[in-house]
Parts: C-alpha cells; structure tokens; sequence
C-alpha cells in the first residue's frame, strides 16, 4: 500500500469527529439522567422534549444514552482507523438515524427532524459510494 493511498479522506474525518462529538454529549446526557438536578441539568433546555421523553424511560433511558454512546465511539474509532467494521457501524449508525428522523417528522413528534433526512441520506450515499467505500477496502486495520 502507498503512502497516498493511507491518507484518510476530509468526509471520513469529518464523519469520525461528528461521531466522537456524540460519544461525548450522549454520554453528558446518560450522566446528566443519573444524577437529576446536577449541574449539568441546564444540557436539557435545548431539547425539553427529549429530556421528558427520558426521564420516562428511566434507568432505562441512562443505559439508552450510555449505548448510544459507546457505539458512537466504536464508530469513531472504526472510521478513524478505516476498518471495515467502522464503515459497516458508521452505516448502520446513520441509518437509525435517518429512519428515526423519518419517523419523528412524519408523526409529528419533532417536525424539525426532517432537517436531518438529507443530511443522513447525504452521508450514506457518500458512505455507500465507491469513493466513500475505497478508504475502508485499502485499509485492512483490524
């Protein structure tokens, strides 16, 4: 393999960081849930929505948020090394996401989720793409 072909594309990157940056704000979230009224309760006034819908899930909206994040880390991790798993997370990930965008946006729940569909859909095509896929196919990292 060349030195050219290891270099790890700008969308890759950029995906990776996005993916670290919700490891660690779902992880916030997951805390945040155990420990009611702490300091970082305020987290919750940009979705007050989503807070409620949490605190009635109750432990089992911390272990929600907890996965949550530890698989976007695992997708981090995966996406920055070019693993083929990371690849098949980072999919399955996005995915999720996009249906879950789809689904809250038809029902009403949060109309503003539909912002999110291009932009899911936007990243799979790039993900599923020859482009996209290449970095994953050259990289063998395990």
């Amino acid at each position: 393999m060349t030195t050219e072909s290891k270099i790890r594309p700008w969308p890759i990157t950029v995906l990776g960081t996005f993916f670290l940056v919700g490891a660690v704000l779902s992880l916030t979230s997951s805390v945040s849930l155990l420990l009611p009224g702490s300091f970082l309760e305020p987290i919750w006034r940009l979705n007050t929505r989503a807070h409620d819908s949490m605190i009635r899930l109750g432990l089992g909206g911390v272990v929600l948020m907890f996965v949550v994040s530890v698989s976007c880390a695992a997708a981090a991790v995966g996406l920055w090394r070019g693993s083929r798993w990371g690849h098949r997370l980072a999919v399955s990930l996005i995915g999720i996401n996009l249906l879950g965008d789809v689904a809250n946006a038809r029902s009403g729940t949060e109309p503003r989720a539909i912002v999110g569909v291009p932009i899911a859909a936007a990243t799979l095509v790039y993900l599923m793409s020859g482009q996209g896929r290449r970095f994953f196919k050259q990289s063998s990292a395990v």
